[in-house]
């Protein structure tokens, strides 16, 4: 999953991306709205972790911005603002989770695994396809049974196309999930990382639509 990071606080906003990032999140961090909005114009990303108090602007205004441009991407907001009133104010401009500061790393990762799931349509954390099962909560992917070891983002790349099981995925789109701002991809990159999926997970895991994408055929 490729995060986008709204933090203004250096010392928090670290902190926050390198645990994200030791889960296997790909994370870009701006530091305030003028950024943010910038960002989520231009990529796409599969949830926004986002603090309310920017120095540029209150985070409620790139929340609604996102929601008027009918970008259903998964919110959820961090913020020291403990209020009733600022929980109830935050997940009515359309914020799918709202979690105060201070908070566990392990949490934040467990509610964007949960509002990424809602999105998906799948209550589970478990995906399957034929003998090939990816454990969302674990991180760890078997085949036929037996741990299959992936680096982070052939871990990445089997989670996107699974929780996209059935669809078509193109290149476009798996570059945006696994790669940020600061990271630079190779002409054979991804090739490079479906050629080694197919030797670990089996030969027919990844369907390849010349031309088009990729595709992991329906769960079951």
């Amino acid at each position: 999953m490729r995060i986008l990071l709204v933090e203004d606080d250096d010392m928090l906003g670290e902190a926050v991306r390198d645990g994200l990032r030791q889960e296997g999140y790909v994370v870009d961090r701006v530091r305030n709205a003028k950024a943010a909005l910038a960002a989520l114009s231009t990529s796409s990303f599969s949830a926004l972790v986002l603090d309310l108090g920017l120095p540029d602007s209150d985070g409620l205004g790139v929340l609604r911005w996102l929601r008027q441009h009918g970008q259903a991407t998964p919110v959820v907001i961090v913020t020291a603002r403990d209020r009733v009133s600022d929980r109830i104010g935050g997940l009515d401009a359309g914020a799918d989770d709202y979690l105060i500061k201070p908070f566990d790393i392990d949490e934040l990762g467990a509610r964007l695994r949960a509002v990424a799931r809602r999105v998906d349509g799948c209550a589970e954390s478990l995906l399957t396809a034929g003998q090939v099962v990816l454990d969302q909560r674990q991180r760890t992917v078997t085949c036929q049974g037996a741990p299959a070891a992936l680096t982070a983002r052939e871990y990445a790349l089997v989670e996107l196309l699974m929780r996209k099981a059935g669809c078509l995925v193109t290149r476009a789109e798996i570059e945006e999930e696994l790669y940020g701002f600061d990271d630079h991809i190779a002409s054979n990159a991804i090739e490079v990382h479906i050629h080694n999926l197919r030797r670990k997970l089996g030969p027919h895991f990844i369907t390849n639509l010349k031309g088009r994408g990729y595709r992991v055929e329906n769960l079951r």
